[in-house]
């Protein structure tokens, strides 16, 4: 298993807590993103920057996961795609995308990027609070338990 961080939107709480869980668990992660990034000392963390550009990170970590890889994005297309090739995909709000809930995702994605279209404002996302973090951090916990079985 290999831990990809679509790295760009990431919260930092979020990457601390992947940071410590790739130590722990010696699990190799990866933030991709279109900056460059700092990361701690280890020898299972590392950054990839990929070009600025529409979609160029997503690409680059479709492009990289394999089967059983976790991927953690808020972005719906990109854990779709992952979810495609029979990887994982966590959001850093604790929601873990599967091939059960990943369509409905994606209908409601497109319902709301039409209504932005239409001049309808639909609000932003709120800041994540405490309980989405401890939901991040327990489905992790979850998900590198059985995975490493």
């Amino acid at each position: 298993m290999h831990i990809w961080v679509d790295a760009d939107a990431c919260p930092k709480v979020i990457k601390d807590i992947l940071f410590r869980a790739a130590e722990r668990n010696s699990i190799p992660l990866t933030l991709v993103a279109n900056q460059a990034l700092v990361t701690p000392p280890s020898r299972y963390i590392k950054s990839v920057q990929v070009a600025a550009g529409f979609d160029v990170t997503d690409n680059e970590i479709v492009k990289r996961v394999t089967a059983g890889d976790l991927v953690i994005t808020g972005d719906i297309p990109l854990a779709a795609a992952v979810i495609e090739k029979d990887g994982m995909a966590l959001n850093p709000r604790g929601e873990l995308y599967t091939k059960a809930n990943i369509k409905a995702r994606l209908h409601m994605r497109d319902f709301l990027d039409t209504l932005r279209a239409s001049g309808i404002n639909t609000g932003g996302p709120s800041p994540l609070s405490q309980s989405e973090r401890h939901s991040f951090a327990n489905q992790l916990v979850r998900i590198l338990a059985k995975c490493q079985k």
